[in-house]
């Protein structure tokens, strides 16, 4: 069932480490098939260097397992909020990657400082607020979904124009059109993370994208009037 999806689920979820953004097994990667109303994620604490696609397991929207010898991910239920609440993405992403976790644990976005933020999110990362006692204790998972889609519903964020979030005090969900454009956004925030850090290190201004900037560097690579890449009827040279 599934098999070119648990293949490409496979190989997202291998792009962790090979990105730096796992340390053992703390990270899984999902891809749904939304005609069939199912998604494939990665098995619940498997190493890396021992995963095959065959070990990938299929979960429909209810968050029940269909098909899969192993346990899914112990994240499965978040990624079934995620999936039933944002149905234009195709690919969910959890790591614990350092810098993006560094910001969670401050209860701090990931601010849009620089045009390495701006090609890729339209605005600040926003965090969660914190889970509750309560919210711990009886669903965490689901719960953890629940309060991404508040934060994104509370603060009027678009999840296609930011596919990402910090869960206060646990790490970054990011999300995209598939497994792979999921990864792509967890390194990108991983990345922009760090270049954050160290530029609130080095200045306590506030040193976001003026807006202009921020318009110009998202929509050429999003959008109808795109140009970056090669793929776009529009697109030109540059020097990136």
């Amino acid at each position: 069932m599934l098999e070119a999806l648990k293949e490409k689920v496979y190989e997202a979820n291998m792009q962790l480490p090979k990105l730096g953004l796992v340390t053992f097994t703390w990270g899984n990667v999902s891809g749904i098939d939304r005609e069939k109303g199912l998604f494939v994620i990665k098995p619940s604490g498997v190493a890396y260097d021992e995963l095959k696609p065959s070990d990938m397991v299929v979960v429909n929207l209810k968050g029940e397992v269909v098909e899969g010898k192993l346990n899914p991910s112990s994240d499965t239920p978040t990624h079934t909020v995620l999936y039933n609440a944002f149905p234009q993405i195709g690919g969910i992403v959890h790591t614990h990657s350092p810098w993006a976790v560094a910001f969670a644990s401050a209860n701090m976005d990931v601010p849009a400082l620089n045009t390495t933020a701006a090609d890729t999110f339209y605005g600040d990362v926003p965090v969660s607020e914190p889970l509750s006692k309560q919210q711990i204790e009886t669903a965490y998972e689901a719960e953890t979904g629940a309060v991404i889609v508040k934060t994104f519903k509370d603060r009027h964020i678009d999840s296609e124009a930011i596919p990402g979030v910090l869960v206060s005090q646990h790490g970054p969900f990011t999300w995209g059109e598939t497994a792979a454009k999921a990864v792509y956004n967890a390194k990108v925030l991983e990345v922009v993370a760090e270049i954050d850090y160290h530029a609130l290190t080095l200045s306590h201004q506030d040193s976001h994208v003026p807006q202009y900037l921020l318009d110009k560097h998202y929509y050429r690579k999003h959008g109808k009037d795109a140009y970056y890449g090669q793929n776009n009827p529009q697109s030109m040279t540059h020097s990136e």
